[in-house]
């Protein structure tokens, strides 16, 4: 998965978590993006199995839950550890925090997440794992 579908995956479960709904059009004003350019990803992402359009909601289908969960988590651990354990400032540490999360190997993620736990910070491991999956996302 390259970087453009993973941060359409962590758009969708976002926008689900806050609106319990996803229209494209929702997608794109989230995203900065034409409705056009929403929808050729949404068939993308359809054909890999990732979600499903059905009129104009878009829904994450169970393998694009799982993968969104996991991009969302890995975001989330990378933000808390560059504010919590290097003192980067929030704005700068979420945005950095986009960009990071695709390029982390498992390997250096993991020690991520280890050293956060042991600051007392982590937030993140599966933060809407249950609820999404309940609701049906």
């Amino acid at each position: 998965m390259h970087q453009a579908g993973e941060d359409y995956l962590k758009t969708i479960l976002l926008l689900h978590k806050r609106n319990g709904e996803v229209r494209e059009i929702d997608i794109a004003n989230e995203m900065g993006y034409t409705r056009p350019s929403v929808c050729c990803m949404m068939k993308k992402l359809g054909r890999l199995g990732y979600v499903e359009v059905n009129g104009n909601n878009v829904c994450l289908t169970a393998a694009g839950l799982k993968l969104a969960n996991e991009i969302y988590e890995r975001h989330c651990v990378v933000r808390d550890f560059l504010t919590c354990c290097l003192a980067v400032a929030p704005s700068t540490a979420e945005k950095d925090a986009c960009r990071m999360e695709h390029i982390l190997s498992r390997e250096t993620f993991e020690a991520l997440k280890a050293a956060l736990e042991k600051k007392g910070g982590a937030q993140a491991g599966g933060v809407f794992a249950d609820s999404a999956v309940d609701k049906g996302l």
